[in-house]
């Protein structure tokens, strides 16, 4: 009876300090053109996906808390054999969502730089 007390207490200890994690609400933000990786969606307009239902590689076998669903910006490559590319994102056992590229470039990519124009400024007489 106290061996299963105490892998009770576990669990709930371990969902307890995933829960905590999770509230954290860590991101990573992209301010680089070209810089593939988690977008918080939070600041922007909901995002328009590749497919409507996430992706999973190696989903837990025992779920004590769902975990919330990660958006990704990625190369296509990467897309289509996630398996092989989920550990470099961090997003392995995680639902992932994939962002498409026009909504990305709309909305989270940085406008690019303006452009120099070597003749403005100079007037010829």
């Amino acid at each position: 009876m106290k061996l299963s007390t105490s892998l009770a207490a576990c669990v709930l200890g371990v969902a307890a300090g995933s829960v905590s994690a999770a509230d954290v609400g860590v991101s990573i933000g992209i301010s680089q053109p070209g810089v593939y990786g988690r977008i918080d969606i939070g600041r922007y307009p909901p995002p328009v996906l590749v497919a409507p239902q996430p992706v999973w590689v190696a989903r837990p076998r025992t779920v004590v808390v769902q975990p919330e669903p990660v958006y990704l910006w990625v190369p296509p490559g990467h897309r289509k054999h996630w398996h092989k590319h989920c550990g470099a994102y961090g997003a392995c056992g995680q639902p992932v969502y994939f962002v498409q590229d026009r909504w990305y470039q709309q909305h989270v990519a940085p406008p690019p730089p303006p452009r120099h124009d070597p003749h403005h400024g100079h007037h010829r007489h």
